[in-house]
């Protein structure tokens, strides 16, 4: 497919999705949600990691609201029912690691696009802020199911009803997301981050995703289970027994990903 709201690129195992509407802080509109969700479905059946980030000074605004015309005429049910969600979810059904490397401002629907990645890594400078109440509206996007997970109720509901910004070390510190970094070491650092996870055991990666988050709906009874269920998927593949074989022999494990 050929986009023109985003670049897709992948290079050894690591495939990069590049928000490129920079005149616009990379505001999503239709076709930017279209092409994301197809660049995401592309980059999991050819890649080992996927990383979500975004041209220019922001990593994305939030939807565009001068797509289809004036705000007033945005039907946001049917956009976040038929826009939005494939898309979410395309991200967090992805059975490779995710990453958002966020590198400047993600407000609205992007800090939530932002935070349906698996990891996000900020540049220091990067704020996030869920705009909504500003003009009469609710987190979307995600945010109400990311918000109390991530950071806990009373942080969630500040952040929801203040409507202020919150800076990248702060998001960091209150567990919004997994670490920010220097500016001048950002591009490098995430790169190195994704290249870890890209030659990493990714069958294991997908039921980690898969145990943690279905922890929440589980007694400790019922999870130690899913544990034992999954770690004996994780016991009979290739990639585990390249890892003990590598710890016996102390060197680095030459992951196949199966």
């Amino acid at each position: 497919m050929q986009y023109e709201t985003i670049d897709l690129t992948i290079t050894d195992g690591v495939a990069v999705l590049e928000l490129r509407r920079a005149d616009v802080m990379n505001a999503l509109n239709t076709q930017m949600r279209a092409e994301i969700t197809h660049a995401v479905r592309a980059a999991e059946a050819e890649a080992r990691v996927l990383v979500l980030t975004g041209a220019g000074r922001a990593f994305c605004s939030g939807q565009d609201l001068g797509d289809k015309g004036s705000a007033a005429n945005l039907n946001l049910e049917r956009t976040l029912r038929d826009e939005y969600e494939p898309m979410l979810m395309a991200i967090y059904e992805c059975k490779i690691p995710t990453i958002s490397a966020v590198n400047g401002a993600a407000a609205g629907a992007g800090a939530n696009l932002a935070l349906a990645a698996d990891v996000v890594i900020a540049t220091e400078s990067a704020v996030f802020l869920q705009a909504f109440t500003r003009i009469g509206l609710i987190p979307d996007a995600g945010g109400t199911y990311w918000l109390p997970r991530q950071m806990g109720a009373a942080k969630a509901m500040g952040a929801a009803l203040f409507a202020e910004p919150i800076s990248a070390r702060d998001a960091s510190d209150w567990g919004m997301i997994w670490e920010a970094v220097p500016d001048e070491t950002f591009d490098s650092h995430w790169r190195a981050r994704a290249a870890h996870l890209a030659n990493g055991p990714t069958a294991a990666y997908a039921n980690v995703k898969k145990a943690l988050r279905g922890s929440y709906d589980h007694t400790l009874s019922e999870q130690l289970q899913v544990e034992a269920r999954l770690q004996g998927e994780c016991g009979r593949t290739r990639d585990f027994k390249e890892g003990v074989l590598a710890f016996l022999e102390k060197r680095p494990a030459r992951y196949e990903g199966r």
